[in-house]
């Protein structure tokens, strides 16, 4: 029996995954499998319990995992990353997984790209070769490159960084990212229905995710005071917050986040939304706002703005319909009132998004299983020399 595992531990990197695993089950027969591994926030209260989008997505889940998930300091992270880094080397000697793929950068992925490594099992990476310079995502990111076999970058630009990183470039495989596979397939709820799921009535309004930039030692208290001073001088729009991850310091935004929609009447916060929501409410939204990497990515494919806080995404390939501003309330005020400006809107119309057709996932499934069924693979790392 062939078994390729797919892991998802957060509601963001599900729905990247999401149209890879549909694609890879497609190849599935008697003597090959797919298998759904759901670790991570998917399974805590606190995080929304989002586990249940993919069941109501009918995706077979074939191992829940539960791993820690506090990240109130660095203590908590290292902690989360032991016990990560033992239940999955666990599971993979048990399981025997002719391959585990993973996306992204968080650090209980690194936790499991090592577990991997440890017990031989090939990685096929996606989202490898960004750059997001404000958060630890970074490191963590092309750490996790360098113990894996394929890779699946979104874009030719982190396509030449992961071969920059000394892997062959035989391995290195750019067919885009799959969140414009979930534009293309997903986005499909009209304003009055996405506005109704969550409980709004027509309104005007904006998408926005605040999450803690890592790499910096900012106050958090601060740093979302002046977002919401921002966003009490727009009461003509609603600000539709998605709330963070579990970084270190995730907890206490959404804390202050909660606490804020208590107090300023046009926020409206929700523990997650769905993929299907969410990029139907980007769909018809001003502007996405915040600082997550959506904004960078999928943003633009629906030639709207993004206002992008602070240097969380500091190095991404971005488009010009990006308005980077600092953190303080001025400069996001600057920013919001360029994004619903007629002639930025207008500019946001030409935008050609560099992040692949819409078949992402079919590609990558396509790779994975010839890889796997047929190719010869050697996890002796050659490093490969410009």
């Amino acid at each position: 029996m062939t078994k390729i595992a797919v892991v998802t531990a957060t509601r963001a990197e599900y729905g990247l995954l999401n149209p890879v695993i549909r694609q890879l089950r497609k190849y599935e027969i008697s003597t090959l499998k797919v298998e759904v591994i759901v670790t991570g926030t998917h399974l805590k209260k606190q995080y929304g319990n989002t586990i249940k989008e993919i069941q109501e997505d009918k995706i077979r889940i074939d191992q829940m995992l539960e791993i820690p998930v506090d990240s109130q300091t660095e203590e908590d992270i290292s902690r989360n990353q032991a016990d990560t880094l033992v239940k999955f080397t666990e599971l993979f000697i048990e399981q025997k997984y002719s391959a585990v793929v993973l996306l992204g950068d968080r650090y209980e992925t690194l936790a499991i790209a090592i577990a991997a490594g440890n017990t031989h099992t090939p990685i096929f990476h996606l989202c490898g070769g960004d750059t997001t310079e404000g958060a630890i995502d970074e490191w963590i990111r092309h750490a996790i490159t360098k113990i894996s076999y394929l890779h699946f970058p979104t874009n030719e630009e982190s396509a030449k960084r992961v071969i920059q990183l000394g892997e062959d470039p035989q391995r290195v495989f750019n067919y885009g990212s799959t969140s414009i596979d979930n534009i293309v397939n997903l986005a499909t709820l009209s304003k009055d229905e996405v506005l109704e799921s969550i409980g709004l009535n027509e309104c005007k309004y904006f998408v926005c995710t605040y999450h803690p930039v890592t790499m910096e030692a900012g106050d958090v208290d601060s740093l979302l005071e002046e977002f919401f001073f921002a966003i009490q001088k727009f009461p003509e729009y609603i600000f539709i917050i998605t709330k963070s991850n579990a970084d270190q310091g995730g907890a206490r935004i959404n804390q202050l986040l909660d606490e804020a929609a208590q107090r300023i009447a046009n926020l409206y916060v929700y523990d997650s939304l769905g993929v299907k929501r969410y990029l139907s409410l980007m769909k018809y939204s001003e502007a996405v706002v915040g600082n997550s990497s959506s904004g960078i990515i999928e943003t633009p494919a629906f030639h709207i703005p993004t206002v992008n806080i602070g240097d969380r995404q500091k190095g991404r390939l971005r488009t010009n319909s990006i308005i980077d501003c600092g953190t303080d309330r001025t400069s996001i005020i600057k920013a919001i009132d360029k994004a619903v400006s007629h002639e930025f809107r207008e500019q946001c119309k030409g935008i050609h998004p560099p992040y692949g057709d819409g078949h992402a996932a079919e590609k990558i499934a396509k790779k994975i299983i010839e890889t796997v069924k047929y190719g010869k693979i050697d996890l002796k790392k050659k490093f490969y020399d410009l």
